[in-house]
């Protein structure tokens, strides 16, 4: 894996970038310090689900919204 430079990945970025989407990772020092390593992310690193993913899967009641408003009027009301 090559190590290039701070100065030398600025000047070069975008060919040093079109290597690590080929599979080309390197690491960028400075001072001879190795500091981060690049590497492609795969098309599905990072992908959320989508919405709706779930469907069919789960249910919600009816009553969805009622559910533990006593409890909750209690809390803000206090207990009677």
């Amino acid at each position: 894996m090559p190590t290039v430079n701070i100065h030398e990945a600025k000047t070069h970025l975008s060919r040093l970038i079109e290597g690590a989407v080929q599979g080309e990772s390197f690491i960028i020092a400075k001072a001879g310090k190795p500091l981060v390593r690049v590497t492609a992310i795969s098309a599905t690193d990072g992908l959320k689900s989508p919405i709706g993913f779930m469907k069919g899967r789960i249910s919600v009641p009816d009553d969805f919204d009622e559910l533990g408003r006593e409890e909750i009027a209690g809390l803000f009301l206090g207990a009677s």
